[in-house]
């Protein structure tokens, strides 16, 4: 039994098991690991230097050309950052940045806004929830070329309804896209309307994996409907929350197409 215990325990130490058959040394796993580390490496090398081919490639090169004072044909001469200080004591490019932003928020938050309020109202129990659905989701699938076209033709001339209709209720001859301000106002209104579809399916999701066993805990507590969406809804779905919020503000701050479809200018 002696002899038997100190062969176990020899065998032990040298990392072979009872049975005869012994655990690899640790050079062994470090040798599998660095040969699945290189294998590894060799698979993806090629899909890292195609992504960096399409995406560094593309952002360097525009970063040279911009030190210059070429075009998309000749590439010019260097000049320098004078394109940088030029577009910065240019009045154009602070009257579009400070719209970018307030295009941004209210594209951002009313659109989150209209769209977690609908969503809340579809998880009620409506009369044609589904059909009311599918409808909400129409600003979203409609290409914008063809809501911008719809919008142009409901406020661009005097004879637009939504011209008629206000001058109907004594506002006078008013021309949404031929003020500055109005034009502004309804580029932002436009935008929320073809966003808020994305937000309601974004919070429809989220509110869907919320337990309904916690809104009834909440309601044997007493809770409120108010202190309920303030303290059990927000918190459940702030993840998702934060989600549509980057992506949505992605959208808006690429946008160009939104704007230049309805009014014809850029910013």
């Amino acid at each position: 039994m002696a002899s038997s215990s100190t062969g176990a325990l020899v065998r032990a130490r040298k990392g072979v098991g009872v049975g005869g058959r012994g655990r690899p040394p640790r050079s062994v796993h470090h040798r599998r690991r660095n040969r699945f580390a290189r294998v590894f490496a060799i698979f993806a090398l090629p899909s890292v230097a195609l992504l960096l081919l399409l995406n560094l490639y593309p952002v360097i090169y525009a970063a040279l050309q911009s030190l210059r004072n070429g075009s998309l044909i000749d590439s010019g001469t260097f000049i320098g950052l004078r394109n940088y200080t030029g577009v910065l004591h240019d009045p154009n490019f602070w009257h579009a940045a400070r719209f970018t932003v307030v295009f941004t928020l209210v594209g951002v938050f009313g659109s989150w806004a209209i769209g977690l309020a609908l969503a809340l109202l579809l998880r009620t129990r409506i009369p044609g929830r589904s059909i009311f659905k599918v409808l909400l989701l129409l600003p979203w699938v409609v290409p914008v070329v063809v809501s911008a076209t719809s919008w142009n033709w409901l406020v661009a001339t005097p004879q637009s309804p939504m011209s008629k209709l206000f001058a109907a209720l004594g506002f006078g001859n008013v021309l949404f896209l031929a003020d500055p301000l109005l034009a502004q106002i309804l580029v932002c209104v436009f935008k929320v309307w073809i966003s808020f579809p994305f937000m309601m399916m974004m919070m429809s999701s989220a509110l869907a994996s919320v337990d309904v066993n916690v809104y009834e805990a909440a309601k044997i507590d007493g809770a409120g409907k108010w202190q309920t969406f303030r303290e059990i809804t927000l918190p459940m779905i702030s993840r998702s929350t934060y989600i549509s919020w980057v992506l949505m503000t992605i959208f808006c701050v690429n946008d160009f197409p939104t704007i230049f479809l309805l009014t014809g200018e850029a910013r």
